[in-house]
């Protein structure tokens, strides 16, 4: 039995777009902490804001911690 898809489970072709430039940007990221933590280094990221559109929708800010190594 097949369903038709609901507006809540579809999504523009821009949107499918801006959530694969995040899921590549977050890669990259995860890429270039493996290679710090394999330097030697301890990265934490923290949330340092969060931004809003105004209609609903928001992202978390992210910063990198670097905690010195004793």
């Amino acid at each position: 039995m097949t369903t038709k898809p609901t507006e809540e489970t579809t999504m523009d072709e821009s949107k499918e777009m801006a959530i694969r430039q995040v899921a590549n940007a977050l890669h990259r990221l995860n890429d270039a902490v493996i290679a710090a933590v394999g330097k030697g280094v301890t990265v934490e990221l923290m949330r340092a804001s969060r931004y809003h559109n105004e209609q609903g929708a928001w992202g978390d800010m992210l910063v990198p911690i670097i905690h010195k190594q004793d």
